[in-house]
């Protein structure tokens, strides 16, 4: 049996996908810089059920990575230049040891990277 702790969060911020022009042209619009309410679910494996990883805190660690990773005052929200949803999960993953992270776009669109 497996067992993991989840976590959700919301954070808005800016991201572009600058060849989406070249490779994509009807939704070209996408190199563009822009907004999303990226919606993030991060799962992390425990060994019993009396809380190895308290989840709480593992969300709390996850804000605070992004606000200094990712927080521009100048912009008063989050910065992720050209990275992608799964591009984001990733860094989630390689941080936090997560089995499985998920990022959404407006809680529509997303992607997923697993262990």
């Amino acid at each position: 049996m497996k067992t993991y702790v989840i976590v959700r969060l919301q954070v808005d911020g800016l991201h572009s996908f600058p060849a989406a022009r070249e490779l994509y042209p009807e939704v070209g619009f996408l190199a563009d810089e822009h907004r999303h309410m990226f919606h993030i679910e991060a799962a992390c494996a425990v060994t019993h059920t009396d809380r190895d990883k308290e989840f709480i805190m593992l969300k709390r660690n996850v804000v605070d990575y992004f606000r200094q990773m990712y927080y521009k005052p100048e912009k008063r929200t989050h910065d992720f230049g050209s990275m992608s949803c799964e591009a984001i999960a990733m860094d989630i993953q390689n941080q936090f040891d997560c089995e499985w992270v998920e990022v959404w776009e407006d809680n529509e669109n997303g992607g997923r990277v697993e262990k």
